[in-house]
């Protein structure tokens, strides 16, 4: 009995060790690998063959979904001296045990192969009646996986009551975590070396030559959830001269990567992303369609951020942000009724900084303009706005203060007049115009502007004109 309670206490002490080194980012190192439960349970182990665990049976009312109370999953290495380490999945769960429990069974399934591991721990009937209503942690870590593996790992009740299961997705750390790719032997024996030639726009890439080993293939591939192909893989034969492979490319994408492998059914694929850090070209992938005015962004890469719609007053100004714009960057985001003005822009941000890009500052987008000139009335000024096409607009009286955004109140709509009434000529004669009349009293105030938008679109970059100077014809663009 005082040896039980002694196993019992160091299995406790495993538990709290395993749960303080999961966070970090060493992987343990086991001696062998084993079961251990919380003190005072007599648990045993076995590797479970019996399908038909799989199948539910209505749990009794007196069994809560919640009695399965957690499932924590992390990565340990069992080391030989001379064949290096290999990797074991560490399977961590707390069940509340109730007279109707036997004990628990957990299952990793490999999502690539769909091979199934499981193994179930049992507590003795005579522990069990006794121990109901107690908190039972069980530590088990037989779990044979390999580097950069899928997994999908179940938790059930033993014997199973429908509804009673905690599921988890685990991926094993791959080549490129420190511990596994300077311990595991799959990771330094197939590890190859890159250079980017970025004039040629080809990656070179030197495959390792080992002694006897099969043939090594090598690919680019674009990183989502899988890698997917940019090209056809190459295959490197044993009795090749040459042990460099040139792949071309079009873009410097971060999630662009070079995988290479041993052609041998289930190898492990290392795994290298030459321009990571670079994330340039995302943010150029920008489509307007004129057909329905929509402006859309799709990423080539998964990234995590945050795109906005804003409007820049002049060059190099900081680029304000439209209300009602923010969208998260994790896919295809668009605009519907998008106004073609060169202020509006797109302004990307993520953890990394922010990025802005103006689609329309090319040239070849007719976009409305606006000006401003004394009224016939005496005491008003007038707005006008000139369009390629038929149009809406408004006037805003902005008052500038020292922190944006100004104050601002919107105005009077602008009354849309035939084409022929206006005669300029810096502007083609079949221009659709409209104009508005504010007191001169309201626009000549100090530090006031006039922001003209345009109302028919969904979003809208304004032209704005500040400091106007009642004695001049035009006050000055900001």
């Amino acid at each position: 009995m005082h040896a039980g309670r002694m196993l019992a206490g160091r299995a406790v002490v495993l538990l709290s060790l395993a749960w303080s080194t999961h966070g970090s980012l060493a992987i343990p190192k086991i001696a062998e690998c084993g079961l251990s439960c919380s003190q005072g349970f007599a648990c045993k182990s076995r590797v479970n063959r019996n399908i038909f665990n799989s199948f539910c049976r209505p749990p009794p009312s007196s069994v809560p979904p919640s009695v399965l109370e957690a499932l924590t999953l992390s990565t340990a290495m069992k080391c030989a001296p001379r064949d290096g380490c290999s990797l074991l999945l560490r399977v961590q769960a707390s069940l509340v045990l109730h007279e109707s429990l036997r004990g628990l069974e957990a299952c990793s399934v490999n999502l690539d192969t769909q091979e199934t591991q499981c193994q179930s721990v049992r507590v003795s009937r005579a522990s069990g009646r006794r121990q109901v209503g107690w908190q039972l942690q069980v530590h088990f870590d037989c779990f044979e996986v390999t580097v950069a593996q899928s997994l999908y790992v179940t938790l059930r009740t033993v014997p199973h009551f429908c509804g009673v299961q905690l599921d988890q997705q685990y991926h094993v750390e791959d080549c490129r975590h420190e511990d596994v790719g300077r311990n595991v032997p799959v990771c330094f024996a197939g590890k190859f070396s890159y250079w980017a030639d970025r004039s040629r726009k080809v990656i070179l890439v030197q495959v390792p030559e080992v002694p006897g080993a099969p043939d090594y293939y090598v690919r680019l591939c674009l990183k989502w959830f899988t890698c997917n192909d940019v090209g056809v893989p190459v295959r490197v034969t044993g009795n090749r001269m040459s042990r460099t492979v040139s792949l071309p490319y079009s873009q410097e994408l971060p999630c662009l990567c070079l995988e290479g492998w041993f052609a041998t059914p289930d190898a492990v694929r290392m795994q290298a992303c030459p321009f990571e850090d670079e994330t340039e070209a995302l943010w150029d992938a920008i489509r307007y369609h004129p057909g329905d005015r929509a402006l859309s962004w799709e990423p080539a890469c998964p990234v995590s951020g945050h795109v906005s719609l804003c409007w820049r007053p002049g060059p190099g100004a900081l680029c304000h942000n439209l209300e009602h714009s923010g969208r998260p960057a994790h896919g295809r985001v668009q605009y519907p009724l998008v106004d073609t003005q060169p202020r509006l822009c797109l302004k990307f941000s993520t953890s990394r900084g922010s990025w802005v890009r103006c689609p329309f500052q090319e040239g070849h987008f007719q976009a409305w303009k606006m000006t401003v000139q004394p009224a016939a009335s005496r005491g008003h000024l007038r707005v006008t706005f000139f369009s390629p096409s038929a149009a809406h607009f408004q006037v805003h009286l902005c008052h500038q203060r020292k922190t944006w955004p100004p104050a601002c109140r919107p105005g009077p709509r602008a009354t849309t007049l035939a084409p022929a009434s206006v005669s300029r000529s810096d502007f083609v004669t079949d221009l659709a115009v409209a104009f508005v009349d504010i007191p001169t009293e309201e626009a000549c105030v100090p530090n006031t502007c006039i922001q003209g938008w345009r109302t028919d679109v969904t979003f809208s970059a304004p032209h704005q004109l500040c400091d106007l100077h009642c004695t001049s014809t035009q006050g000055t663009e900001d």
